[in-house]
């Protein structure tokens, strides 16, 4: 007789919330790794470009352990602080500190990017209470 319960693999528990949250964290985890991935190809790698792809591994990491079914809660309350994180290291590093002026040079990566940051980190917040 089967079941629906497989080892470890729960998506039965995860509601609309996850799933909005899920896909704002593939989102921001396939910009971040297509980036540092470019950014390796074209200056060889660097800090820079290891940290955008370890950014990306973050966010699937997160989605991994959430789906997975793996302390959710855990994964909510780190997941703040590391989205908001990103956020305000890219204001930093590219307006702040940077040569690009807000909000004109934000580009449609990092604007599609920072939506799906800030979605998340209202999902996440909704799913911690």
């Amino acid at each position: 007789m089967a079941t629906s319960e497989t080892q470890g693999f729960s998506t039965e528990s995860l509601r609309g919330p996850h799933w909005v949250g899920i896909l704002a964290a593939l989102v921001s985890a396939v910009i971040h790794v297509l980036l540092g991935v470019r950014m390796s190809i074209s200056m060889s790698p660097s800090a820079m470009s290891i940290s955008f792809i370890l950014a990306g591994l973050g966010f699937l990491g997160g989605i991994v352990l959430v789906v997975l079914d793996r302390r959710r809660r855990a994964v909510y309350a780190v997941g703040i602080p590391f989205t908001l994180l990103q956020i305000v290291l890219w204001y930093y590093l590219n307006f702040a500190a940077g040569p690009k002026s807000f909000p004109a040079d934000i580009g449609t990566l990092g604007a599609v990017d920072k939506v799906a940051q800030v979605v998340l980190v209202a999902v996440l917040v909704v799913l911690l209470r």
